[in-house]
């Protein structure tokens, strides 16, 4: 398998898995977090395995995972490929989007709010331009902002040389077609993993026709594809686990069941589970990125060993059968 593919339609290289930052930015959503020098080495130990693409966000507790990834890309910016997002402010108001702690967070896809937020961005990432510039959410009522005219900033960005692609994150079939017809989309994010294949029906058929790249976060559905989370296993209220659909006893049980009949593949391709998880979702195209969400290390380097196995297409198939008998 190529351990390196090109960004949508641009000429910008980047690894088939990327590292994502949203646990590295620590606070209440994770049980074991906030260690920034941990954090800042495994940015840094990316870069060792061919790893280039990285993945941030302002909203990832309240600009700090921006803030320890500046920190760790300072003297080697020009080495990595950085994504980072928009539309998620505590800073100005718009459509209010969630709570965490005693914040409010809202959407706010205005081109004054995006103006205002790529300089704060800069600012934490210690840089003055940025690879990727990705909407987190997509805009509703009732501080709704046309697709058309969140375009026309990010194209000045661009022609500006603040920005260098254009990215969506859970964006709709419809909106994808909204923004392809104002200018050039490199990047869809979606969830999307052997559990969750909604992406497969439409969004993924379209981001191939159109040269899109797919990148899938969510692959391993925050752990539980890893095999080392037990049937006993209860997310603590106000984690980002709780109340997701896998998390619940009965799927839970079904899910460690599912990973015991993957055991003899782990065998055949000398790979853990976690491994398997997202070679699965790399085998499902060209264009499909994986986000891993490592916090150390020792995960990276365990999760970059997908890229080397060659998963067949009888064992594919066997994969997405027993996932679809419990899903």
């Amino acid at each position: 398998m190529s351990k390196r593919m090109k960004l949508g339609q641009s000429d910008v290289e980047v690894s088939r898995i990327g590292l994502g930052t949203w646990a590295i930015g620590g606070g209440p959503a994770f049980e074991n977090s906030d260690n920034e020098t941990a954090s800042i080495t495994t940015i840094q130990h990316a870069l060792d395995l061919g790893i280039n693409f990285l993945d941030t966000a302002p909203a990832y507790n309240f600009g700090n995972s921006e803030k320890i990834v500046g920190k760790a890309i300072k003297n080697r910016r020009d080495e990595y490929v950085i994504i980072t997002k928009f539309g998620i402010t505590w800073e100005r108001e718009g459509s209010f989007f969630n709570k965490v702690g005693d914040t409010n967070l809202y959407k706010n896809l205005s081109k004054e709010s995006i103006r205002l937020e790529i300089e704060s961005s800069f600012e934490r990432l210690q840089t003055d331009y940025i690879d990727v510039y990705m909407s987190h959410w997509q805009s509703v009522e009732p501080h709704f902002t046309p697709i058309s005219e969140t375009m026309e900033v990010l194209n000045e960005l661009k022609a500006e040389g603040k920005i260098g692609a254009i990215g969506a994150a859970n964006v709709s079939v419809n909106e994808v077609k909204e923004y392809l017809k104002y200018g050039q989309l490199d990047i869809v994010q979606a969830k999307y993993s052997i559990l969750d294949c909604q992406v497969e029906e439409e969004l993924l058929p379209l981001c191939k026709e159109h040269g899109i790249t797919l990148q899938a976060y969510s692959p391993l559905e925050m752990g539980i594809l890893t095999g080392t989370i037990d049937k006993d296993y209860v997310a603590p209220k106000g984690t980002a686990r709780y109340g997701k659909k896998w998390f619940e006893p009965k799927n839970l049980a079904n899910v460690v069941d599912m990973l015991e009949k993957w055991k003899p593949l782990c065998e055949k391709y000398q790979c853990s589970i976690a491994n398997l998880g997202i070679a699965w979702i790399l085998a499902q195209g060209d264009n499909v990125n994986v986000l891993s969400g490592s916090t150390t290390p020792e995960e990276l380097d365990e999760n970059s060993k997908a890229l080397d196995i060659q998963l067949s297409m009888k064992d594919a198939i066997y994969m997405r059968k027993l996932a679809e008998e419990i899903s």
